[in-house]
């Protein structure tokens, strides 16, 4: 889960790190009430959990109370890269003097941590490793000593920060790994990290991914974090019922058990679809190790809730769930499901007792659902469905 700005600042503070005051709003009315609370010059940030706030216009300083007014009126309601903007942030404002740039995040490929760390902040990281590499520190984290006094002392020098600033950043970037290891998060992020003029160095933006999976287990209060209002509607409802899913583009529905399957047959959908319309994959849905008649009702009913989708390609290798239990489950799903199963379904089986699953769909002979002898004729007869 992204936070949004707000409330990674809110969470930086509670860890010791140093931030600038800031109040949330969701009105002009309530942005230059918060302005003269703070006083001063201050700055209406946008709300939005996407990047290139600044260049769409989404952060603007105000140095007076009707100022703030205005600019929440030219904020809220404009649509940054599709999200639209319903709240912002008024933050006290600061006198900078140099902009730095600071994370820690789950190097998946290494199977360990990795610091990024540049003097030169302000940019999109993705863009200051393209255009200066050699300004960006790659330093890894070892997740079992994580970032101590020396190791944060390690990734200022790396990253040439001034003999002078070393102590206080190191400091900072200490507390922030309290943050990322505190909050199972998989990424904690600050840019700009700044030095103000008054010798402070203060996280001024902040950026936080956290592990859904260690949320719901180790971390409840991270719920009160999720944004329910811009949820998509289909994966809060697969959430509910446990199912892995996320909603893509396309208009064939797809349901499989094991994510290196189902992100196979996204690949090979999305190759039959270039001879059917360039139709695609319209979602990634994986019912785990047990197909039973709820658990493939429960998927069935998220994917036929998608307008978008025109058909269904259920594929399912039986391994411990046996293609007996896997073909039962497709019946009493469609039974359960009654007149909201609308769309056709493609079906291939294969693995423990196949020929018997087999059987058990032909017998039942529904006439939405259609057998497939592989994967490729599978998803060619979705694909053709999703056209038609």
């Amino acid at each position: 889960m992204d936070l949004y700005e707000y409330q990674a600042r809110d969470l930086f503070e509670s860890y010791g790190v140093p931030v600038l005051a800031g109040i949330v709003a969701d009105t002009p009315e309530e942005v230059k009430a918060a302005a003269e609370k703070l006083g001063g010059v201050v700055v209406v940030k946008a709300q939005v959990k996407t990047g290139g706030r600044g260049k769409a216009g989404g952060v603007k300083v105000a140095k007076t109370p009707d100022e703030a007014y205005e600019a929440a009126k030219a904020i809220l309601g404009l649509d940054i890269k599709g999200h639209v903007v319903r709240r912002v942030m008024v933050a006290a404002g600061a006198r900078i003097a140099k902009e730095f740039y600071f994370s820690v995040l789950l190097d998946r490929a290494n199977r360990s941590y990795l610091s990024l760390c540049s003097v030169e902040g302000g940019m999109e990281i993705e863009q200051l490793a393209v255009e200066k590499p050699e300004a960006l520190a790659r330093i890894e984290v070892n997740p079992l000593t994580g970032i101590d006094k020396d190791k944060a002392l390690e990734i200022a020098k790396a990253a040439n920060f001034p003999e002078e600033l070393l102590d206080a950043v190191s400091d900072v970037f200490v507390k922030l790994y309290e943050v990322y290891k505190g909050e199972d998060a998989t990424l904690v992020e600050v840019n700009p990290l700044v030095l103000t003029e008054e010798g402070d160095v203060i996280a001024l933006d902040g950026k936080v991914s956290l592990d859904d999976n260690a949320s719901e287990v180790r971390h409840p209060q991270h719920e009160e974090l999720a944004d329910k209002a811009t949820e998509d509607p289909l994966e809060a409802k697969a959430k509910e019922s446990g199912l892995n899913y996320v909603k893509l583009d396309g208009q064939v529905g797809i349901i499989g058990n094991g994510a290196g399957l189902v992100m196979s047959t996204l690949d090979v959908v999305a190759y039959a679809g270039e001879n059917h319309g360039g139709v695609k994959p319209a979602n990634f849905l994986d019912i785990g190790g047990g197909a039973s008649a709820t658990v493939m009702a429960a998927g069935l009913d998220v994917i036929l809730g998608d307008p978008q989708v025109k058909s269904v390609f259920v594929n399912v290798f039986g391994g411990i769930t046996s293609c007996v239990a896997v073909a039962e489950g497709i019946v009493k799903a469609l039974e359960i499901l009654g007149d909201a199963a609308t769309k056709p379904l493609v079906v291939r089986l294969d693995g423990n007792q196949v020929e018997e699953g087999r059987a058990i769909l032909a017998s039942a002979n529904h006439p939405l659902v259609t057998l497939a002898a592989t994967m490729d004729e599978g998803a060619d007869k979705a694909a053709e469905l999703a056209n038609a």
